[in-house]
């Protein structure tokens, strides 16, 4: 459930127009709902009221602005961060450091320190290299670094494989077979308070079994560690668990989830950790757009809204649904290709798709967007850096400013040499 809601023919968030908010800000928009947010982020919870020693920290890349994040803070959700960015942000926005996962593959030293210096709460370390490291690091500071190791359980998502991250040809986490290993040496390390494992098999994950598979498999390492004698008294299940693109698809609920993993860590005796990303956040968020005109085209229409790929960059790049809709539709319907006024066949949002009947000037919206929209948003085409807005009741403040191509264009110079 959204708050994104006709009202006397004029689709509003919870209680503001659409239109209100184009005609103050323009187009394209990202917009917020705070009581979408809220509801997805106590849902979420309420499903895993079965796992009784549980940590939840949001998945800050699926949709980091610092008003989404301040929502969550207030619903007492740490966070899962993957740069010293995402770790400043997470921060600024009330998250306490001892409620924050630093996850990744790439850490620097430089973040490393970092997030060391603030008291971090875990590290999920992604190889025995990166974990030797931070041992140093830490020891050279003075303090011990909470850890767990992220292990690959080589299990298929069934998801779209750019976003598929637990097979065992993926970057992510050591192999199986070497975690047990690995787990030791880096156990006895003076730096590092490695205390747990963690997993992730990837994101917008539609069917509970792989999730099922891995789990149980993860549950076999931690009882072999723990026979040879090592704490393993975290386990991080990562997130991915996925929401519904289309209007009437059918996918599990965080309630399903939260059954299914209470049934499989029941016995282990541990601290479950979740890092849910975009079933929090992407029915909280659309993309409002403006037609700019409906061309001709040989088996449909081209709608061209002024929306583009580098500010919605799904369906170019993982060939993604977003469904479409009129702000005020007139109940009339039509099949079109839905593109954007990039130089690029890739900015396409649509092709064939039965909509709402538009043309030039109407409003329309991307809806589903409020993950992994504004957060991959870029500049190409030297567009302005599209804004974001987030709306309360009856409220609306913008939380995320345009930057316009002038202010990227000041921010880049001409050597003397090419004067």
């Amino acid at each position: 459930m959204d708050h994104f809601e006709l009202k006397n023919g004029v689709l509003h968030a919870e209680d503001v127009a659409l239109t209100a908010i184009a005609e103050a800000v323009g187009t394209p928009v990202y917009v917020y709902s705070r009581a979408t947010l809220e509801r997805h982020a106590r849902v979420f919870a309420e499903g895993l009221a079965g796992v009784p020693d549980k940590h939840i920290a949001f998945a800050v890349k699926s949709n980091p602005n610092l008003a989404v994040l301040r929502v969550l803070a207030r619903e007492g959700y740490g966070a899962d961060v993957v740069s010293g960015g995402e770790m400043d942000r997470a921060l600024a926005a009330g998250m306490p450091a001892a409620d924050i996962v630093f996850s990744g593959v790439g850490k620097t030293a430089a973040e490393m320190k970092a997030a060391c210096a603030v008291g971090l709460g875990q590290f999920n370390l992604e190889s025995e290299e990166e974990g030797v490291e931070l041992a140093e690091i830490a020891a050279q500071m003075g303090v011990k670094a909470t850890a767990t190791l992220r292990v690959n359980p080589d299990v298929d998502a069934g998801t779209h494989a750019k976003i598929s991250t637990g097979k065992a040809e993926n970057k992510f986490g050591v192999a199986y077979d070497q975690a047990a290993a690995i787990y030791a040496r880096l156990s006895a390390l003076e730096g590092l308070n490695l205390r747990g494992l963690a997993l992730h098999i990837g994101s917008q994950i539609t069917s509970l079994e792989p999730s099922r598979a891995a789990f149980a498999k993860m549950g076999g390492l931690m009882r072999e560690l723990r026979a040879a004698g090592f704490t393993v008294s975290h386990m991080d299940l990562g997130g991915g668990l996925g929401v519904p693109y289309q209007i009437g698809a059918q996918l599990p609920g965080p309630a399903e989830y939260g059954a299914m993993v209470a049934e499989v860590t029941g016995d282990w005796g541990a601290t479950i950790m979740f890092e849910p990303g975009r079933v929090i956040t992407g029915n909280a968020g659309v993309l409002l757009t403006e037609v700019i005109r409906v061309k001709p085209g040989v088996t449909a229409p081209f709608v061209v809204v002024d929306a583009a790929m580098n500010d919605l960059v799904r369906p170019a790049m993982y060939d993604a649904w977003h469904d479409f809709a009129a702000v005020r539709p007139t109940g009339e319907r039509m099949v079109a290709n839905i593109v954007g006024p990039i130089c690029e066949s890739s900015d396409t949002f649509a092709m064939g798709r039965d909509i709402d009947v538009v043309a030039a000037g109407d409003l329309g919206v991307f809806r589903t967007a409020g993950a992994y929209g504004a957060t991959m948003a870029n500049t190409y085409n030297s567009r302005p850096l599209v804004p974001e807005v987030m709306v309360d009741g009856d409220k609306w403040a913008i939380v995320a400013e345009r930057i316009e191509p002038a202010t990227i264009l000041a921010a880049e110079h001409v050597p003397d040499w090419l004067r």
